[in-house]
């Protein structure tokens, strides 16, 4: 996404232009780039004509994300001239240097100081106190109720399709008193939805030995079960993203039907045949994972569960495809988002040796796939229909507007479209009686 945001007053300040491509990890990234220019003195141009210096945040996940991050490089180059690229394409910078030799400087992911180093150089700091004050909660690209808290960096997994080890590094968890300090100071600037992410979220703090960290009166330990207890206690939604299934995530479930953190698990178990998890290098007993679901639904039937699954991977038969739309029925994923498999450079993948799945076949699969979890998702929603539903407004309307419920997250899933006789604004959480339900959405009328 690209920003032109709101800018201060001070003509004589420096302006910088963003751009944030990728996952919500980079945005947090964004984040916390944005938030440190902001604090040295530099504004943030509506535009890159109008900027100083452009920064580029790129993702290199897929060839189409790194074809998107070489796209917008070219247009802050033709817009602007002066541009810094960092992210996860900026680990391989040959590629880069290769389409757009007259980058100032590339940085990969995470690599903050560098970053600033090479605005620094490009466009040096306009010093001034009064200017280089800065909210408390930094410079966030999200709507101001809800943010996104990431709680690691890196992932100890080494799935054969993945390159983020090599882009990110390993597991490396922030300190619990560093996760809740930063969650209370945006909760206290209203923020009313905690969105905790990772690369794996339920393996956090496995490399700091679940150390303990002073927050407030207490120690809380760098664990998941402890870190998502205390995060609920904060008084807004605490959504869990990419959580691995792990057999302690059954902990967190208890919290849930307590009410501390949302009824919502996002978990990637991107297939259900066994061969293709195996190769893969993903957990293979998905039966074993069905028992768990059903167990998880009998504590708190309200749960949602979001999942991500590739079709096309190499030596996909018909057979295991089959086998995915089956354990999907039993399932039945809330939600779901499918993508057709894309070689990626350097992935293990790669070096199988399996047979390559034609485009038309994956192409195919996709779309029956897609068929297939639209009758499910249609099913889960309209036996919601007839209830009262807590919802958060994300866009108001003159009389209708969109909000998700606690069952979704913004962006990524459906929305709520409510009718209201009084007014409502972004941020407000309201009772919403469901009137009727599609494949992905809900309508009804705030109550």
């Amino acid at each position: 996404m690209s920003f032109p945001l709101p800018a201060r007053t001070a003509p004589s300040a420096p302006r910088i232009s963003f751009v944030s491509l990728g996952c919500p990890k980079a945005l947090v990234d964004s984040e916390r780039i944005l938030t440190r220019l902001r604090a040295e003195g530099y504004e943030l141009a509506r535009s890159h004509a109008g900027a100083d210096a452009v920064i580029v945040n790129t993702c290199g996940f897929l060839d189409s994300a790194k074809a998107e991050s070489l796209d917008a490089i070219g247009a802050a180059l033709n817009e602007n001239g002066k541009v810094i690229v960092t992210g996860c394409m900026g680990a391989e910078p040959g590629s880069i240097r290769a389409a757009h030799p007259n980058v100032l400087a590339i940085t990969g992911p995470q690599a903050y100081e560098a970053v600033l180093e090479a605005v620094h150089e490009a466009v040096p700091p306009a010093h001034d106190p009064l200017l280089d004050l800065v909210p408390a909660q930094g410079i966030k690209l999200t709507p101001r109720h809800y943010a996104y808290v990431k709680i690691s960096e890196g992932c100890n997994n080494r799935c054969t399709f993945c390159i983020i080890p090599k882009l990110r590094g390993d597991l490396v968890s922030r300190p619990a008193a560093e996760v809740l300090r930063e969650a209370e100071r945006l909760v206290k600037a209203g923020v009313k939805e905690l969105l905790v992410i990772s690369q794996d979220t339920s393996a956090y703090g496995v490399d700091l030995r679940y150390a303990e960290s002073q927050f407030a009166d207490r120690a809380v330990r760098a664990k998941f079960i402890d870190l998502a207890r205390e995060l609920g206690q904060l008084g807004a939604w605490v959504r869990l993203h990419y959580v691995y299934p792990y057999p302690h995530v059954d902990e967190v479930i208890g919290l849930m039907s307590g009410g501390l953190v949302l009824p919502y698990l996002d978990i990637p178990f991107q297939h259900a045949s066994p061969s293709v998890l195996k190769a893969m290098r993903r957990p293979g007993n998905q039966e074993k994972t069905l028992d768990r679901i059903r167990a998880w639904r009998a504590a708190v039937p309200d749960l949602a569960i979001r999942s991500t699954f590739v079709v096309g991977f190499p030596g996909e038969t018909e057979e295991d495809f089959a086998l995915l739309l089956d354990w999907l029925s039993e399932a039945k994923i809330d939600r779901l988002g499918a993508f057709k498999y894309e070689p990626v450079a350097g992935a293990p993948a790669n070096d199988l040796g399996l047979p390559v799945v034609p485009d038309e076949v994956k192409a195919q699969r996709w779309h029956r796939l897609m068929a297939h979890q639209q009758r499910i998702s249609a099913k889960r929603l309209a036996s919601k229909v007839g209830r009262r539903l807590p919802v958060i407004i994300d866009t108001p309307g003159a009389s209708i507007s969109k909000g998700r419920s606690q069952f979704d997250a913004p962006e990524i899933d459906g929305v709520v479209h409510v009718t209201s006789r009084r007014p409502l604004r972004a941020g407000d959480i309201v009772s919403v009686k469901i009137e009727r339900a599609d494949a992905y959405d809900l309508h009804g009328v705030a109550v």
